[in-house]
């Protein structure tokens, strides 16, 4: 049995879901951890999914991670096997408050957030680190899920956990963001009622990492065998390990252990992340891993018992603190499911935004038009804020994780300029980040040009500068970037005809974005004091790889 999870024998049994009509199947031609004979590589996902928690309910395994300011927030993924994962969901279509989040809010927003089922519902409680911890819920996944309720309000509350005892008690872990509440490295037990929708006292510091595990945070809450186990990371998102703590009675004291940390391996971190098991009676640990510009990937660890400890990874040299693993037999859920990845490519022949999308703030119905039968998504040319020299207060950027260490992206880009207004409205192909770069389409007094534009420190209000820029035949052009491992060196290059490509500009080291890594996609803009008009039909997006 799942430890701090509740739900009938019924309701293990099935939960009714409507992600098989949400999504379809899809391989990606990038990065496919499933090995084809059993095994699998880590990371399972080599894409930004930070904060990591899931939960199994019967066959079903799902996850959410967190989202900070884009938007549909809150991705859920399902998968079969541990393995293999597909987009189903994103369980917060818009940010609150509203008017706060219609603006973006670079590094804020939706932190690490946790998944439970009880009682034949699916809750997610998440912070946000202005506000408070929020809970939401639903009885499907794929599906609508409730307004957020804010549980427990306050500044620098972060990483909730909630745990469901058997008595009927009902409780929240929590850590803290020195950034606001002054204080980190503590964990903090607070309860709530029985519905799970109010925090009921002023809560319970039950662990201090000051002396041995700074910077501990992330707890989750589960039971085995009599033990309440509270597994953190501590020690830095880059350089920590996995502890975890134990103990007869929830509010502690607390043993303590260190399970699972980087040792020989190439594995930085590794970080925050869930326990979950297989019908089987396997343990499993998903985490992340704290790759830079490529952002927080998902790792999938062996979780062995000894002495009612777990053992993460593989324990090479015996001294009950694992390593993480590269490539390892697949988890033994009983059936063998075939290879399945989240949704990259994108050929814009439904009218629905595919489920890998994300605005850099709440969207807006204006900003784009995805028509029946249409075949393409139309980005409207919407206004810049008002003094905005560059791109990082824009919120109608259409944007998608790094899929892999290495791949192209290329996109067909149709620029309509409805009132000439020369170079004042452009379209194109984006990498986003503190620094950033783009290919895009625009009008001069002499035709239309594509030019490659780079803007360095983005978060400081520099101002973009053209690289270069090679005039158009026409209104039309094939965009292409090349994302090369280690360091994400971006080559950007162009071509009119689909099959004849034009390098452009110079090579562009990508930049993580605030607590996210870069992020690649679209975008179409006016300047904010012109005559509006004007609007880029992008026929197909697609992600390959040499």
């Amino acid at each position: 049995m799942l430890w701090g999870v509740s739900f009938s024998c019924s309701e293990r049994m099935h939960v009714k879901s409507s992600f098989l009509a949400n999504s379809r199947h899809y391989v990606s031609k990038v990065w496919v951890a499933d090995n084809g004979d059993g095994t699998f590589k880590n990371p399972v996902l080599f894409a930004d999914y930070s904060d990591p928690d899931a939960v199994r309910v019967g066959d079903d395994y799902y996850l959410v991670s967190s989202s900070f300011n884009c938007t549909p927030g809150l991705p859920i993924l399902h998968s079969k096997d541990l393995v293999n994962w597909k987009i189903i969901n994103h369980a917060l279509k818009k940010q609150i408050p509203a008017d706060v989040f219609d603006i973006p809010q670079h590094g804020k927003g939706v932190w690490a957030p946790s998944i439970r089922f009880h009682k034949g519902e699916f809750y997610i409680y998440y912070p946000d680190p202005d506000y408070g911890i929020y809970m939401i819920k639903t009885k499907d996944p794929a599906t609508e899920w409730s307004k957020p309720v804010l549980v427990l309000p306050g500044k620098g509350i972060i990483d909730p956990s909630p745990y469901w005892d058997e008595d009927g008690k009902a409780y929240l872990g929590v850590a803290w963001a020195a950034s606001r509440a002054g204080v980190n490295s503590l964990l903090t037990l607070y309860r709530m009622n029985p519905e799970g929708n109010l925090v009921i006292d002023d809560g319970k510091n039950i662990f201090s990492g000051h002396d041995a595990h700074h910077t501990v945070e992330g707890p989750k809450i589960y039971k085995r065998n009599g033990f309440y186990y509270v597994f953190a990371p501590a020690g830095g998102v880059a350089t920590g390990w996995q502890l975890v703590l134990r103990s007869r009675n929830i509010y502690g004291p607390y043993e303590e252990k260190i399970v699972l940390e980087q040792g020989n391996t190439a594995i930085n971190g590794p970080h925050q992340g869930s326990l979950v098991d297989t019908k089987t009676g396997e343990s499993w640990f998903l985490h992340f891993q704290d790759r830079g510009v490529y952002g927080r990937i998902l790792h999938l660890q062996p979780v062995n018992w000894l002495n009612d400890w777990p053992v993460m990874g593989v324990d090479k040299d015996g001294d009950g603190k694992g390593e993480p693993v590269i490539n390892y037999k697949k988890p033994n859920v009983g059936k063998t499911y075939a290879a399945n990845t989240p949704l990259e490519t994108d050929e814009f022949n439904s009218d629905t935004l595919g489920l890998q999308w994300q605005w850099h703030a709440n969207p807006k119905v204006t900003w784009s038009s995805l028509l029946k039968d249409a075949g393409y998504i139309r980005l409207f040319a919407f206004p810049q804020p008002p003094g905005a020299v560059n791109l990082w207060p824009v919120p109608n950027l259409l944007l998608q994780k790094f899929p892999a260490p290495d791949f192209i992206a290329t996109t067909k880009v149709e620029l309509n300029i409805e009132w000439d207004v020369w170079q004042t409205k452009k379209a194109g192909l984006l990498i986003m980040g503190n620094d950033y770069s783009y290919l895009a389409i625009s009008k001069t007094e002499k035709g239309y040009v594509v030019s490659q534009v780079v803007c360095l420190q983005a978060l400081n209000g520099t101002s973009e500068t053209i690289v270069k820029e090679v005039p158009l035949k026409g209104k039309e052009a094939y965009l292409r970037v090349s994302v090369r491992s280690p360091d994400a060196t971006c080559k950007f290059s162009f071509s009119e005809d689909g099959e004849n490509y034009r390098p452009i500009g110079l090579d562009f080291i990508a930049k993580p974005d605030k607590w996210i890594g870069a992020k690649l996609g679209l975008f179409a803009t006016s300047k904010s004091d012109v005559r509006t008009g004007g609007y880029a039909d992008i026929d197909w997006f697609r992600i390959e790889n040499e």
